[in-house]
């Protein structure tokens, strides 16, 4: 959070949380006094930034229901259309809205082709040019979120610059500009300076409002999902076999075959898989290597849970939910949420 207020302070670009990554309210209190306000995906999400978080909100979806709509009109302060034909169909019904469209730029960052913005085929915003500048006088901004794990800096400013080139007309005619989330400029050693230096010539340079929606960046280590060991069986390794689920508690592992990062493990003598409680044979966090044995009853921290866990968590197997507990700045524990039985029938039928 210090970290995006440093940004804030020296680029005057605003920072929104993505709540499609990050929604665990009982910490919106703090977050608040550090970032702008929330951007969401949904009419639920932009509500929930609303009551929740309570400074500003913007209301993007892939495609808006026109009783969606009309109801994220109460929440929103900029309602934001994936299309030009969305933007024709509802923009009676948000006469006096700020209204933008997302813009697909044809330049992204992606580690992976499932969330490249920018993929070949991709309906996530508008490519024609002409189009937008024709419907320039019905907006007031635009969004472009091309971004995803993007820690390289030089890589940022060529595809900003590939965006001035094509859009600078366009960008000269709006009060306001987001850049999307994706970009990594909390983690360790990135030039945060440079970056905010470059968002302020950039805003600048076309007389706009920078907007930045950083999701994973505002909560990288900021959580663990903590397990204990329930067996321990062997097959070629030992496979400890932990309460959790990679599949139902971290499920975004899964989705791109990723290892979760396993606290405390490195280059010990003592190699494990660690693995889910699912009936899913995939369902392995990763192999790791460990200083001393893992036996039945020792606790396993995975790391870095915040982001896309508790926003995709769901009741596969039946398996018991995690609780969610907040560590408070004094060093307080409290337990915010539990789950059991009845969370588990109401989520069926």
């Amino acid at each position: 959070m210090r970290i995006i207020e440093r940004l804030r302070e020296r680029s005057g670009a605003k920072c929104l949380l993505a709540l499609k990554c990050f929604s665990t309210w009982s910490v919106f209190h703090l977050m608040r006094r550090y970032m702008d306000g929330t951007t969401s995906s949904s009419l639920y999400e932009a509500r929930l930034g609303r009551e929740k978080f309570g400074k500003e909100v913007h209301a993007y979806s892939v495609a808006w229901k026109r009783d969606e709509i009309r109801e994220v009109r109460r929440f929103a302060d900029k309602v934001i259309f994936n299309s030009l034909s969305q933007l024709a169909a509802f923009e009676k019904d948000v006469r006096g809205a700020d209204v933008g469209v997302r813009v697909n730029p044809r330049v992204s960052y992606s580690h992976y082709d499932l969330a490249d913005p920018a993929r070949r085929r991709s309906r996530l915003g508008v490519t024609d040019v002409r189009a937008l500048m024709k419907a320039a006088p019905r907006l007031r901004g635009v969004m472009f979120h091309y971004n995803c794990e993007n820690d390289d800096f030089e890589n940022f400013c060529e595809n900003l610059e590939a965006i001035a080139d094509r859009f600078g007309r366009l960008l000269e005619m709006l009060s306001w500009v987001s850049l999307g989330g994706g970009i990594y400029f909390t983690k360790e050693g990135y030039p945060l300076d440079r970056f905010a230096d470059k968002l302020k010539e950039f805003a600048g340079r076309f007389g706009v409002q920078v907007y930045l929606e950083p999701g994973e960046a505002a909560v990288t280590g900021a959580g663990e999902l903590v397990t204990t060991v329930l067996d321990v069986v062997r097959n070629e390794l030992p496979i400890a076999i932990v309460d959790a689920s990679i599949e139902a508690h971290m499920l975004d592992l899964l989705v791109y075959r990723q290892s979760g990062k396993v606290v405390g493990a490195g280059s010990g003598p003592h190699r494990y898989v660690v693995a889910g409680r699912s009936c899913l044979a995939g369902d392995v966090f990763g192999t790791y290597s460990f200083e001393k044995r893992l036996k039945v009853g020792d606790i396993v921290r995975i790391a870095d849970a915040a982001g896309y866990t508790m926003v995709k968590k769901n009741w596969f197997n039946g398996l018991a939910m995690p609780s969610i507990v907040i560590r408070r700045l004094d060093g307080r524990l409290d337990i915010v949420r539990q789950f059991g039985y009845r969370e588990y029938v109401r989520s069926l039928s």
